[in-house]
């Protein structure tokens, strides 16, 4: 089982305390009732790997582990192969001990396009709401942060996160809990909320963006990314069935509409701070993930179309502050 002892000691003393009212208890449902089938197989994969202490991590530009003396081949390979056992993996890359996981996003390239325009992560307690497998937590820990706690409901994030924590010696600044952001309550606590790639999944917008300004201190940050439309009108797209192939996408503002949204919620210095269409290069199918990507879900004689004809992907990232 995976053991939470080590993030209740490390918010019994902080401004994340009274969380320890209801978490306890939600984890403890989880591990004994909502288990995915290969929760075995996949905590067996966790287990099987090596405890390693790094001689050298690298948190700030990417994701990396080394140490000297190198690992045999041997080593590695058994490493590979625990890690394979926990695929598909969608956020990345990883570098680990000279094992390269090439995931199906290059989220290296979101974190390069936002990480100049946000308030400095140092000394800060941040959430990340819809994390995946965790890699934005580990560039937020190499950006300063003293604490960085991801939610995601998805299972097999949960034993990728800990694989990755293994390997990088144990880091206990970065934390992933497999509840999500509907389960907390009101916590007041974090400097900055990260929602990326969320809010289009949610059949009620305003009602995530309430939840993340909740979570804010006064003065907090909310870094925002998501999809949008293109166009100056008051407009919102709503896929009839699918959107990509996603089946799950239910709202797509254009900027004039998802500023109205946040106004509308009481967050106040809004900017769009970047604007990018998704590309093939970014998204894409690897030997680390292998089902369907983004080439699989546009026009294949239109790459400005989705297979069903709506504007292909197009993500804004948002900036704004909590009064």
């Amino acid at each position: 089982m995976i053991n939470f002892g080590d993030f209740y000691q490390r918010i019994a003393n902080s401004n994340l305390t009274h969380w320890l009212n209801v978490l306890p208890t939600q984890l403890s449902t989880w591990q004994h009732e909502l288990q995915h089938g290969k929760f075995k197989q996949w905590l067996r994969a966790v287990e099987n790997l090596p405890k390693l202490q790094p001689t050298y991590v690298d948190l700030l530009h990417n994701v990396c582990a080394a140490m000297e003396p190198e690992l045999s081949s041997g080593q590695l390979e058994k490493i590979e192969n625990m890690l394979r056992a926990l695929t598909p993996w969608r956020k990345g890359p990883f570098s680990l001990y000279g094992i390269n996981i090439n995931a199906e996003w290059h989220s290296d390239w979101k974190w390069n396009r936002l990480i100049p325009h946000i308030s400095s992560l140092a000394r800060r307690t941040v959430l990340d709401v819809g994390c995946g497998c965790g890699y934005y937590l580990w560039r937020m820990v190499g950006a300063g942060a003293k604490l960085a706690v991801g939610l995601d409901p998805m299972q097999l994030f949960l034993y990728q996160f800990e694989a990755i924590r293994k390997l990088l010696g144990g880091e206990q600044r970065a934390h992933l809990l497999p509840i999500g952001i509907e389960q907390l309550p009101t916590l007041t606590a974090f400097d900055t909320v990260f929602s990326m790639g969320v809010l289009h999944h949610r059949r009620s917008p305003l009602d995530h963006l309430h939840q993340l300004k909740n979570q804010l201190v006064s003065e907090g940050e909310l870094v925002l990314e998501t999809l949008i439309v293109e166009g100056d009108t008051d407009q919102v797209l709503v896929p009839k069935n699918c959107y990509a192939k996603m089946r799950n996408v239910y709202f797509i503002p254009t900027i004039s509409v998802l500023n109205s949204w946040l106004e509308k919620c009481g967050f106040i210095n809004i900017n769009t701070v970047d604007i990018c269409m998704t590309s093939i290069e970014e998204q894409r199918r690897t030997s680390w993930m292998t089902n369907e990507s983004l080439a699989e879900f546009l026009d294949p004689t239109n790459h400005h179309k989705t297979i069903e004809g709506y504007p292909a992907p197009i993500r804004a990232i948002f900036i704004a502050k909590k009064p």
